[in-house]
């Protein structure tokens, strides 16, 4: 499937927000908008971030949205079709969804440093659910389900040594995360109080209803 290949931190920039891509590198004076706090492009140190109309607002709501998530606008649509036909709140669901996705869940965890490595390490095997291994970073995780190192990984020095980094991150309610045994567990489907992104998810169902 296509994905976005460019410089990584031009996405936080043209966003005017981190969007913690890139790990720990997010964290520091190495961090593109912090070092470069003007969006991308020939025309953007001319002066300050241009006002939004309605519109504007609500699409870079959905940028922002996806961005974090790493997700093309194919499937992003796809996820708030399936969120549009289920019970309650249209963007409380949708961001429920974009939370059970394998690779989010495998970097809430912790075993893996941003969003984009997890994805990485989904694709190449490193992970399998209630013992099974899933190679799909789009698999949607259930409540119950439990998501783990496969055996063949767990003495890899990569995997290890993040492991061992995320070792005092905090893990959402909605999971629970066994470190020594390299595995977490599917509580609960997650609830809005229990996303930390700044996602106007409001927007973007605005955007979408049109």
């Amino acid at each position: 499937m296509a994905r976005y290949t460019g410089a990584t931190c031009r996405l936080c920039r043209r966003e005017g927000k981190k969007l913690f891509l890139k790990g720990e590198r997010c964290y520091t004076e190495k961090c593109g908008v912090v070092r470069r706090a003007y969006v991308p492009g020939q025309h953007g140190q001319q002066g300050g971030r241009k006002k939004f109309s309605e519109y504007g607002l609500q699409l870079r709501a959905k940028q922002s949205a996806r961005r974090y998530y790493g997700i093309l606008e194919g499937q992003f649509r796809h996820y708030y079709e399936l969120a549009r036909k289920k019970e309650g709140k249209t963007g409380d669901a949708l961001l429920a969804i974009l939370e059970s996705r394998l690779d989010n869940v495998v970097y809430r965890l912790g075993f893996a440093n941003s969003r984009a490595q997890a994805r990485q390490l989904v694709v190449h095997g490193h992970f399998s659910v209630n013992q099974k291994k899933v190679d799909i970073p789009s698999y949607l995780t259930k409540p119950g389900e439990t998501v783990a190192i496969v055996e063949k990984s767990k003495n890899n020095p990569q995997m290890k040594s993040i492991v061992e980094a995320n070792a005092s991150h905090p893990v959402p309610k909605w999971m629970e995360v066994n470190r020594e045994g390299f595995e977490g567990k599917i509580l609960s489907l997650p609830e809005r109080e229990d996303i930390d992104l700044e996602v106007e998810e409001t927007l973007i169902v605005e955007l979408y209803s049109k």
